[in-house]
């Protein structure tokens, strides 16, 4: 139906299958010529994906669940047909902070997030909470673009932020803070980003959406293999795409890493790529949004889950282009030690520390 597609996009690793879907042809060989336009922040996204600017759009996860149930934007059904990064993120404190590597010391400070509809935002507040700080009384959280970020931590109007690659590696790369852990420690394989649609979109373009979803999926296979990292890093460093120094995107994307604190650590899976967009992550989402108040009454977590989170349509999509998919669209998550069981969301989130659900 469509091939001249527009596709936004905020240039950070959790990008890198949609941008490198581009330079290494993946778009082409499915017959789309497809225009990625770097866009400063979340909710400018968001806005132009609704007024239709955008075919399609990198987004968090947690978005396009916000966004069908009608918060912070006039609700309208959108679809995660893959997701599009797993890890990939981590806590970043200021030099000056590093003999406060508790969590206990941290009250009074401020930390940058990039959205309140993010996973970032959920996971700082569940470490925090965990650690008995309360994320709405004992310190500040402020919503910042990703780019924005390190020039904060070095001016000191943060102390810290919470945000995707290579942010954190380039306050390490500049000097200015260090890595105080990666959210892979707190939830490992946890969901990041997405290839986001409205429902019109797909309605309209089944065809056009079936080539995009080859395009993303084959892409997202291909920047999951470790051999093949590198060489995405050289495809994506430039301006066109992250606009990076290329030693940042292969320090993330190969997980061997300076910390800011003096060592060289190495971990394959600092971040990852795997388009399978299970639904139990959706539950999970959707309990903290209950948890901190972003949503009120009662929620069936399983209908929204399932009507954003494209899981058995990805199965069977994933199975014609040769890939091995999960059988189920439902696991079970181990999250700061705890399971999460999206059988059991309602008890899990009465168990929760500080929840105003």
């Amino acid at each position: 139906e469509k091939k001249d597609l527009k596709i936004g996009f905020l240039p950070i690793t959790c990008a890198t299958p949609i941008v490198a879907a581009d330079p290494l042809g993946f778009y082409a060989k499915q017959g789309l010529n497809v225009s990625l336009i770097k866009t400063a922040g979340w909710a400018v996204v968001r806005d132009k994906t609704l007024a239709g600017e955008y075919d399609a759009s990198h987004m968090l996860s947690p978005m396009p669940l916000a966004i069908s149930m009608g918060l912070g934007a006039q609700a309208t059904p959108m679809v995660i047909p893959a997701i599009e990064n797993v890890n990939g993120n981590a806590i970043t404190l200021a030099m000056k902070h590093k003999d406060k590597r508790d969590p206990k010391d941290w009250k009074g400070m401020t930390f940058a997030i990039p959205f309140d509809y993010s996973m970032h935002n959920f996971l700082l507040r569940h470490y925090l909470a965990e650690n008995g700080l309360d994320p709405d009384k004992d310190v500040q959280l402020r919503v910042l673009p990703p780019p924005d970020m390190v020039a904060n931590l070095r001016a000191g109007s943060i102390d810290g932020f919470i945000v995707a690659e290579p942010f954190n590696q380039r306050a390490v790369f500049d000097g200015v803070g260090f890595i105080h852990m990666l959210t892979s420690e707190i939830w490992d394989n946890h969901p990041c980003c997405s290839f986001a649609a409205t429902g019109d979109f797909v309605k309209n373009n089944p065809n056009t959406f079936a080539a995009l979803f080859r395009a993303i999926v084959n892409s997202t296979m291909h920047c999951s293999e470790q051999g093949n990292r590198k060489s995405v890093a050289e495809a994506i460093y430039g301006p066109k795409y992250l606009n990076q120094p290329q030693t940042v995107l292969e320090q993330v994307l190969t997980g061997r890493y300076a910390d800011g604190l003096g060592k060289v650590r190495n971990d394959p899976n600092r971040i990852d790529f795997d388009p399978f967009p299970w639904q139990s992550m959706a539950v999970w989402m959707l309990t903290q949004m209950q948890r901190w108040g972003y949503v009120k009454g009662n929620l069936n977590y399983t209908k929204i889950a399932e009507q954003v989170f494209l899981a058995t349509d990805a199965r069977k999509r994933m199975a014609e282009l040769g890939y091995t998919a999960p059988k189920a669209n439902y696991a079970k998550h181990s999250i700061l030690g705890k399971t999460f069981d999206a059988s059991k969301a309602k008890a899990y989130l009465k168990s929760l520390p500080m929840s105003k659900a």
